[in-house]
């Protein structure tokens, strides 16, 4: 027995199957072709409404910090220093 996951998971794959096949189209020579310029064009539209809809959130003032490159404190490895980072962001004085 599928899970509730599973059949949604086939569901959306079904949909995105039948909304494939709404994109094919037959060139001169009748050989069956998909219309991927369409087929782009089409989820451009979806990623654009879907990012009206949802705003992006807030960063914390701990993610402002990390993003500033200033900020980095690395091993000699390259790898960042997240607990001497912690410290000194803990220190700052922030406004």
């Amino acid at each position: 027995m599928p899970t509730r996951r599973e059949r949604e998971y086939y569901r959306m794959g079904f949909k995105d199957g039948v909304e494939s096949e709404r994109h094919r189209v037959r060139d001169a020579g009748g050989q069956i072709r998909y219309a991927e310029q369409e087929i782009r064009e089409e989820f451009q539209e979806r990623g654009r409404a879907l990012r009206r809809l949802k705003p992006k959130r807030k960063l914390s003032a701990w993610n402002k910090y990390v993003k500033n490159k200033r900020n980095h404190i690395r091993y000699r490895d390259g790898k960042l220093n997240l607990k001497k980072m912690a410290v000194a962001f803990r220190r700052k004085k922030r406004r």
